[in-house]
């Protein structure tokens, strides 16, 4: 018995003075995400009380479907993390292929919300092809990027092949319409035939033209001119077309350094329109303040500094495919975070762009909790790799007197 609780005394002392074993998996990554999920499920279930009180008469309605989609997306994670990444690249042209068919199929019976017919409903929850296709865009750029890596730093066609996959997809995001999930796409996109070393003018080229035809779409749809308009000065009409954002702005300056307290927020009382969808963060704001909005920032910056250092150990021990995909899912994060947040506090147009694991969803909780299972399954791999495939030092070279 003695002998025992010495060993047991022995344990715990090594566990607190030694370090832990190396593991084959980004442990910080995982503690990462699941903070997000969790601060997610926290501000959506504040954020949603009272119009949820309003259309359900059950207060913690959509705080208890998120908590579902959260499980769901934990199961998920646990399922996919399993997968090869061998297996994904063998499947990323028949998953472009689901996706636009999915896109196809929400233009005749989705499910209209705002004037955006961009769901289908599947009872449980409402399927998003839009999210369904980036991710399944970024995997197949990358098997592409590995398949014709050479063409792509060479010549202007393999540059433009998947630009041609992308127009087709612009082109079923913009029926619905949804031009963020478009920009999104379009920005990942560069960014990956950046990280391949596409040519320079290739890239002044193609930003050019995705400028103008931006412009284009901006100025001959009413719509998308009115939120323009409206963002340049929302004050010049507070009750009309800058109404969501001025009070957005608001919640913001409510919010001062430490916020109003949890489920203090005045303009979730109805005041500001997707207060738990497209404008949570500015109830984060209002309730955390600046320190809960830095917290939250930060854990994201996290996310991605994660997922860009992993992408460059992939490429580094010649994974290209985890690789890429690594720095598409970096990017394709950061920018979806950017716009988010910078519509919420007035800096770049309002888009009907979700906050990567906190804003409510379940399509956009699911497809993100996929990309952060494969991140996990590309760093376990290029573990695996760096295990069992050292990289061998060369002797040094050492200078003999000769009499």
């Amino acid at each position: 018995m003695l002998r025992q609780t010495r060993e047991g005394m022995t344990s715990v002392g090594d566990w607190f003075t030694k370090p832990s074993s190396p593991s084959l998996y980004d442990r910080q990554l995982v503690w990462i995400a699941l903070a997000l999920m969790v601060i997610g499920l926290v501000i959506v279930t504040s954020a949603s009380v009272p119009i949820a009180t309003r259309l359900t008469g059950i207060p913690f309605y959509f705080a208890l479907r998120h908590a579902f989609f959260l499980g769901c997306s934990l199961l998920i994670i646990g399922v996919m993390v399993q997968v090869p990444l061998s297996r994904w690249q063998q499947l990323s042209v028949p998953m472009l292929l689901v996706s636009m068919f999915l896109l196809v199929v929400v233009l005749g019976i989705g499910r209209s919300v705002n004037g955006a017919a961009r769901w289908i409903p599947l009872g449980i929850f409402n399927l998003q092809p839009a999210e369904v296709a980036k991710l399944s865009l970024f995997i197949f750029l990358s098997g592409y990027l590995v398949r014709q890596y050479t063409q792509v730093r060479a010549s202007f066609l393999g540059f433009a092949k998947p630009l041609a996959v992308l127009l087709v997809l612009a082109f079923l995001l913009l029926q619905q319409p949804d031009l963020g999930s478009f920009v999104v796409m379009f920005v990942t996109t560069v960014g990956m035939l950046f990280i391949a070393g596409a040519q320079l003018w290739q890239f002044l080229a193609m930003i050019a033209v995705a400028i103008f035809g931006i412009v284009i779409l901006i100025v001959f749809e009413p719509y998308r001119m009115r939120r323009v308009t409206s963002f340049l000065d929302p004050w010049d009409d507070p009750f009309g077309s800058g109404y969501q954002l001025t009070q957005s702005l608001m919640a913001f300056g409510r919010g001062d350094w430490l916020g109003q307290g949890l489920g203090n927020s005045i303009q979730k009382l109805e005041y500001l329109p997707e207060a738990h969808t497209d404008f949570v963060f500015a109830v984060l704001a209002e309730e955390l303040g600046l320190i809960g909005v830095v917290a939250v920032l930060m854990l994201i910056f996290a996310l991605v500094f994660k997922a860009l250092l992993i992408g460059r150990k992939s490429l580094q021990s010649e994974q290209l495919f985890g690789g890429f995909l690594a720095f598409g899912i970096g990017i394709w994060f950061a920018f979806q975070t950017l716009v988010n947040v910078g519509a919420a506090a007035g800096i770049v147009p309002t888009k009907g762009l979700t906050l990567p694991l906190i804003s409510y969803g379940g399509s956009s909780l699911f497809i993100m909790a996929t990309a952060v299972a494969i991140l996990i399954r590309i760093d376990h791999e290029q573990r695996l790799h760096a295990k069992y495939h050292p990289v061998e030092q060369e002797p040094e070279e050492t200078s003999v007197e000769k009499d």
